[in-house]
């Protein structure tokens, strides 16, 4: 009887561990992953401010040359 409670509590003590440990792991995986996203956002979001300034800077001197319809004042 003795055996049995000790083997239950011990079967119980291994489940509860292999649930922090699937939990734990989750978690690492989360984080890796979130990484990878930032990681990935700050390429293309640098991609993005190159494009827009060479597009600004374009526009400031088709605007300084008086080529952009609308914009021009005579």
């Amino acid at each position: 009887m003795q055996d049995q409670k000790i083997e239950k509590i011990a079967t119980v003590a291994v489940n509860i561990t292999k649930g922090l440990v699937i939990i734990y792991l989750g978690f690492v995986e989360i984080f890796k992953i979130g990484k990878l996203l930032k990681e990935n956002l700050d390429t293309e979001l640098d991609i993005s401010r190159k494009w827009a300034s060479q597009n600004y800077l374009i526009l400031k001197k088709r605007l300084a040359e008086g080529k952009v319809a609308g914009f021009i004042e005579n």
